[in-house]
């Protein structure tokens, strides 16, 4: 018996084998042998997963699409994770080891599952899957766009960020009302950041939550020194500003702050 998939957390489910193997073949298989499918349903993209050297899981929030997996892909059972995505430590099922994601991303937790995988970065070399088409866009897009913003920054700076290709809403059930977009994102050799990240996180943070504002008013609190805010990249607005420049700010506000 084919179950009907529901639409659970946002998630349009796929059901073009054309794209889904598309999608699969986004994967580079380079520097990991292991691979983590989020919410694959009813195995429209996990049939193309399946046919690759490496080892996959998947995580499944949705229990009759759990059943569904089951009793289809039998073997996968041993690697069918049922469980919520944001709330899952990837160590009980990876350890230490490297491993890539892939997925078509629930729409409305798609920002947390990009924030969940840089929390992780160091063992995920590769990301790849579809989002929201503005989402996708507004992850890969450079400085000086109205779209670049906290994803743009913190994404790039630890992975070279690549739109792929849009997705048309006809090939999903049930169909949503916009278009999507695939991506590919891969880790750069030096993820490792010249400076404190915590405070790198903070001030770009800080600067896009007042995003009309040049960084003279929206780092105020961080009471900087007048010979600091001299700099005339304070009289920026965020969005003016590369990934490089947000690095180098952050190594400044550091020194000041000694």
């Amino acid at each position: 018996m084919r179950v009907k998939p529901k639409k659970h957390l946002g998630q349009h489910f796929l059901r073009d084998t054309s794209i889904a193997k598309k999608i699969a073949n986004t994967l580079t298989m380079e520097g990991y042998d292991m691979l983590l499918e989020i919410g694959p349903g009813t195995g429209v993209l996990t049939t193309h997963l399946l046919k690759k050297s490496i080892e996959t899981f998947v995580i499944e929030i949705d229990f009759e699409s759990v059943t569904y997996l089951k009793s289809h892909f039998l073997s996968l059972s041993e690697h069918i994770i049922e469980g919520d995505i944001l709330k899952y430590n990837f160590s009980k099922t990876f350890g230490k080891r490297q491993f890539a994601i892939i997925g078509n991303f629930p729409y409305n937790i798609s920002t947390q599952i990009i924030f969940k995988m840089l929390k992780s970065r160091h063992q995920i070399p590769e990301f790849s899957g579809m989002f929201q088409k503005e989402v996708a866009q507004r992850i890969c897009v450079s400085e000086g766009t109205k779209s670049y913003g906290i994803l743009s920054v913190l994404v790039q700076a630890f992975y070279k960020a690549e739109y792929l290709f849009t997705v048309p809403p006809s090939v999903f059930n049930p169909p949503p009302k916009v278009d999507s977009g695939v991506l590919r994102l891969i880790r750069k050799h030096n993820f490792d950041l010249p400076c404190n990240e915590i405070l790198f996180f903070t001030t770009v943070k800080s600067a896009f939550q007042q995003r009309r504002k040049t960084l003279r008013n929206s780092l105020k609190a961080f009471n900087l020194s007048h010979n600091l805010k001299a700099n005339t990249i304070f009289d920026k607005r965020p969005e003016q500003i590369s990934v490089a420049s947000f690095i180098k700010l952050a190594t400044a506000i550091e020194e000041d702050q000694k």
